[in-house]
């Protein structure tokens, strides 16, 4: 059997291993959440492999071009083991080498020119259970009025669960929300929940598997079909223009304007290789389309085969005298020799360029080149280099050419740069039964054409990044959408002025808004998914590159690649540069070769504090504890220790807006020191906490133990994992150190410290290093996070100290002068194995005067 779903473009099947290979796939869930026509669409489906061997499974992922796979992921026995995106071909020497050790791995990469076909490929672990998830975004866009989401129903099985979720917020408002389903039965007809109330929709299609039989006691599944959801927005102004965190995005799309006419050159192949069905298909659809041109066009018809045919050598006017002699000549067309594309081309320009310099067309009407081709340019000039090279300078940019490539035989590339190249675009149409509708519905597309040179012009000297902001036509029912980001990131306002000929007029208008009117918008909604409007101007921005690449040469191409793969890299969409994989480490054992270490110390911490541009503060406590602050205006440091007992607990951050806390238990040697006096204490287990997604972390020198809620999941330092849930990431680098980040909070570094396991004196422990601690809030408090606020201090009165090498001082600080110690502590950052000495002032007894309060003060009863 197979399992199929088609979203908005996407087509998802899964090998059923009840049939082939002992693969079972029990569960699947669509769930899709739309915020200003920008859609993150998440597919989860869970899979059990019943064999005894290890099966590898193919998923066949077909999307639009206007969708990015962004995220796969596997989780296994609790744990997700999430995607990360590679160059392509280091992502497929990874994934191969999961699966020649037999690891559970999964691999995701586009395939073909366009980033239209994805082969996800899945490798199952013996006796495992696995839930996959495929999170893919992309813009809806407006066609005829609406916006659609399009899914394709196709199980052929009785499905566990199986569901669709669809939410859906506009700040403009939804004027009307359908959904639709071509296999839906009168009693199917009321699973389908539909709700829409001023700027929020919904849809959900959940049946049970009594509802998904064909029959009381059959076996077969209802679930055949289609499946649409459509909906619209209201439209009070022409645009909308939303601004959120030093990012913008503007809808354009004005209604009630009227036609402009239209000068349409249809160049059509008819060589042999249109024989047959093909020809026929065309023929049908030109006929339609016939019908549709409106009596105030203008348009001509441009046959080429070996030699080139033109019906009228110029462009004939829509009178229905004209359209009835014009159906004629379709009805009469066909097919022969090979093929002239070149001079099928050259003839349409021609014909066109002089209706304009004769001024035989009205001056306000659009024009467009449309040209259908299945094969290969043979006759005249074959090399497709020249032919676009000639297409381009005869065009001159004054109008769109769209390339329709029939069937497999053709060269697609070819077509799309020469389209591109253009201002058009170029479609592939199947050699299916219904190749006739897809001609049709393609010049359905561009056939109202409301405006043309459309400017939307922004203040250069705000504004970097932009997309596209100029259109040669814009077409009733569709919408243009223009994004990018601002010079300066805390500006929040906008100007945007905006033309375009219309059929009587120019369009001319100024839009404005700011960010405190886009947050008044987005009050109501709760579903939001984090920074989107800064994720859109990234999808777009990949978007157009990709389009610019795709005609460009030589260095213009490099530079263009490299700004692509920067992009998906940075905010992880799988294009055709990039792949994702994801694997499920192997189980280590303890390695023989561990305890031999004889090093005391073996800290493996990350280089956490050095950036490029602005100076990061960086706070970590470490040794036997000593805390070093950090003064970057000072280019300095600031040191203290805390003397306490092995089994106290220290607050070491404490922030109630967050709900972010961080604890940690001291420990002592193995046998105490004869002098009490100096006891050697380290942090032997941290807790760090966040109250509000009820998440604790206990980090000790032997495991790593997640609590969320009352499920609990543990790791040693054994294992290599990369876990990601809600509210939470952590990396775990084997027998080194963690990485822990709370939502978009602060994110903190846990070091492994390992001994000799025969030490007779020292045992393991750890050290605690911040990263991003101004994500915390102005309230944090703690041993530690009293610091994240700035701090200043003076010295004064540098003199011999008792040790000849560490000069004592008075250092002015919070008001006081203390008695200071030039010193070093030893920071794990840039050396990992033996540390490296960091100068800083020394102060003494515990912090006194430096700390707020006593040190005493930060003692808690437990962990959490």
């Amino acid at each position: 059997m197979w399992w199929q779903c088609f979203v908005k473009g996407l087509f998802f099947s899964f090998f059923n291993p009840q049939v082939v290979n002992g693969i079972e796939i029990y569960s699947m869930k669509i769930d899709s959440k739309v915020t200003s026509r920008f859609a993150r669409n998440v597919i989860t489906s869970r899979a059990v492999n019943r064999g005894n061997v290890h099966k590898e499974v193919f998923f066949d992922v077909e999307l639009p071009k206007t969708a990015f796979i962004t995220n796969f992921s596997m989780t296994i026995d609790g744990v997700t083991y999430p995607g990360y995106i590679k160059e392509k071909e280091a992502a497929k020497q990874e994934y191969e080498k999961a699966v020649s050790k037999g690891q559970t791995a999964g691999l995701v990469k586009a395939s073909g020119r366009k980033t239209e076909k994805f082969t996800v490929s899945v490798n199952i672990a013996a006796a495992s259970k696995v839930t996959f998830e495929l999170t893919y975004e992309e813009l809806l866009k407006r066609q005829f009025g609406k916006y659609e989401m399009f899914i394709k129903v196709k199980p052929k099985q009785l499905v566990k669960d199986f569901e669709i979720d669809i939410s859906i917020f506009e700040p403009q408002g939804i004027t009307e929300l359908e959904a639709e389903g071509t296999f839906i039965t009168n009693d199917l007809q009321n699973v389908i929940k539909k709700t829409f109330s001023d700027k929020k929709g919904h849809i959900s299609f959940k049946p049970t598997l009594d509802q998904q039989r064909t029959c009381a006691n059959c076996s077969q599944s209802l679930l055949d079909g289609d499946f649409t959801v459509k909906y619209d927005v209201k439209r009070t102004t022409p645009d909308n223009l939303q601004i959120v965190n030093g990012y913008f995005v503007h809808f354009f799309a004005p209604t009630n304007l009227p036609q402009l006419p239209k000068n349409i050159i249809f160049v059509i192949d008819i060589s042999g290789s249109m024989s047959g069905r093909e020809i026929e298909q065309t023929r049908e659809a030109l006929l339609k389309i016939l019908d549709d041109i409106r009596d105030d066009d203008f348009f001509n018809f441009i046959l080429f085969g070996s030699d080139v045919h033109t019906w009228k050598e110029k462009l004939i006017k829509a009178t229905p005298e004209n359209l009835d002699e014009a159906r004629k000549f379709v009805r009469g067309i066909d097919t022969e020799g090979m093929t002239n594309l070149y001079g099928g081309m050259m003839k349409g320009i021609e014909i066109l360029n002089a209706a304009h310099e004769e001024k035989f067309v009205p001056k306000r009407s659009a024009s467009i080149i449309i040209m259908l081709t299945d094969g290969q340019p043979n006759v005249g000039i074959s090399n497709t280099e020249d032919i676009r090279t000639h297409v381009k300078k005869a065009i001159e940019g004054k109008y769109p050419l769209y390339n329709l490539g029939f069937g497999y035989g053709v060269d697609y590339g070819f077509l799309e740069k020469m389209a591109l190249e253009n201002k058009g675009l170029a479609r592939r149409i199947y050699p299916d039964s219904d190749s006739a509708l897809q001609l049709q519905g393609f010049y359905d597309e561009v056939s109202n054409p409301m405006l043309m040179d459309v400017e939307l012009h922004y203040p250069e000297n705000e504004i970097s990044g932009l997309t596209k902001n100029s259109f040669k036509h814009f077409y009733d029912g569709s919408e243009i959408v223009v994004a990018g980001r601002f010079a300066d990131i805390n500006q929040n306002s906008l100007t945007v002025d905006v033309k375009g000929e219309g059929a009587n007029d120019v369009l001319s208008f100024t839009t404005q808004q700011d960010a405190e009117q886009t947050a008044k918008a987005f009050q109501e909604q709760e579903y939001i998914f984090g920074d989107y409007i800064e994720r859109l101007w990234a999808y777009l921005t990949i978007e157009q590159l990709l389009e610019k690449r795709t005609a460009a040469t030589g260095e213009e191409k490099e530079n263009l690649t490299a700004e692509v793969l920067d992009l998906s890299l940075k905010y992880k969409f799988v294009t055709p540069l990039t792949s994702m994989v994801v694997t499920k480490p192997e189980d280590y054992d303890n390695q023989a070769g561990i305890a031999d270490k004889t090093t005391e110390v073996r800290a493996k911490a990350l280089n956490l504090c050095i950036t490029k541009q602005t100076p990061v503060i960086c706070f970590t406590v470490d040794g036997d504890p000593h805390f070093i602050i950090s003064v970057p205006q000072k280019e300095d440091a600031i040191c203290f220790n805390i003397n306490e007992k092995p089994g106290d607990v220290l607050s070491l951050i404490n922030d109630p807006v967050t709900g972010i806390t961080v604890n940690g238990e001291l420990i002592g040697d193995k046998r105490a020191n004869s002098d009490a006096n100096s006891q050697n204490t380290y942090f032997g287990k941290l807790g760090i906490a966040n109250k509000y997604l009820n998440l604790k972390v206990t980090v000790t020198s032997e495991k790593i133990t997640i609590q969320n809620g009352n499920e609990k999941t543990a790791f040693t330092w054994l294992d290599s994992v990369t876990l990601q849930q809600e509210g939470l990431t952590l990396i775990i680098n084997k027998e080194k150190n963690l990485v822990l980040s709370m939502g978009d909070g602060a994110s903190f570094v846990i070091v492994l410290h390992q001994v000799w396991k025969k030490h007779p004196l020292h045992q393991d422990f750890l050290g605690l290093y911040t990263l991003k601690s101004h994500k915390l809030s102005e309230q944090t408090h703690g041993l530690l996070g009293q610091f994240f606020h700035p701090i200043d201090f003076t010295i004064l009165e540098i003199h011999p100290g008792s040790d000849p090498k560490k000069p004592d001082a008075t250092m002015i600080i919070k008001n006081k002068e203390l008695t200071v110690t030039r010193g070093w502590q030893k920071d794990y950052r840039k050396d990992p194995k033996h540390g490296i000495d960091i100068p800083c002032w020394f102060v003494h007894n515990n912090g006194a005067g430096l700390v707020d309060g006593v040190h005493t003060d930060y003692l808690v009863s437990s962990l959490f």
